[in-house]
């Protein structure tokens, strides 16, 4: 494993975590592990962490498996009891009821709601209150774009939110971490990372405004960092930096 790289990393997590107060003595925290590489790096990332942070905290992961076919969570079953965090796959018919039974026109947003709903009735069954999520710097500024471009609002998910509804706080500790970033050290540490078969993957509206930035940052390369220096500096709500 690439030890300096890792803790190159896990430093960003931790500015991350410390700037939104994402951590407190005593926490229990699931990560919720879709098998990409972003929750697998950010599961790795804060076992990492926990091994030399001022306030103790424990882990699990959980899986949601949507139901399709051929995603195999055994490696990342093997890569959990190899790091000793404890995981939970539960299956679900996610997959058939958007796709097969609704057949929905645009079905990421039902899908990820019901992938929320699943990820905190296990996490509220296991007495925890703390949802780690693998969202990181690409994902809130397409997520801002998004908001602005389709909607007309200046709007993005926050790095640290309390769902009211199910008492459970969402933490997002690589919104400092930029995807190739997150990319390059995956490939590295050799990370069981399962594909994605569902065929919204690249045909979402997302996907399109990822390529329209990407479009963007090979004219201006710092079009991404001044996005998300102005969601801070506005800031969103839940976006400022208490100092």
């Amino acid at each position: 494993m690439d030890i300096r790289a890792l803790n190159e990393f896990t430093g960003i997590i931790r500015k991350a975590v410390d700037d939104y107060k994402m951590i407190e003595e005593g926490d229990k925290i699931a990560v919720g592990v879709s098998g990409g590489k972003d929750s697998l790096l950010l599961l790795v990332a804060l076992k990492h962490l926990q091994s030399y942070y001022p306030k103790h905290f424990e882990l699990e992961a959980i899986t949601i498996e949507l139901g399709f076919e051929g995603m195999d969570f055994a490696p990342v079953k093997k890569m959990c009891e190899e790091l000793d965090i404890p995981y939970t796959c539960l299956k679900t018919d996610i997959k058939e009821i958007v796709f097969d039974v609704r057949k929905e026109e645009n079905p990421c947003s039902l899908c990820a709601k019901m992938r929320r709903g699943a990820l905190n009735d296990a996490i509220k069954s296991r007495g925890i209150s703390k949802l780690a999520l693998g969202h990181h710097f690409d994902d809130a500024v397409e997520t801002f774009m998004m908001s602005l471009l389709f909607e007309g609002r200046l709007s993005c998910f926050r790095p640290v939110t309390y769902m009211d509804r199910s008492g459970v706080t969402q933490l997002r500790p690589m919104v400092y971490a930029g995807e190739g970033k997150i990319t390059n050290l995956a490939e590295k540490l050799e990370l069981p990372v399962v594909e994605n078969p569902c065929p919204m993957d690249k045909a979402s509206k997302r996907h399109e405004i990822k390529e329209m930035l990407k479009a963007m940052s090979a004219d201006y390369p710092d079009v991404k960092s001044k996005i998300f220096g102005a969601m801070q500096r506005l800031p969103l709500p839940g976006w400022g930096i208490e100092k």
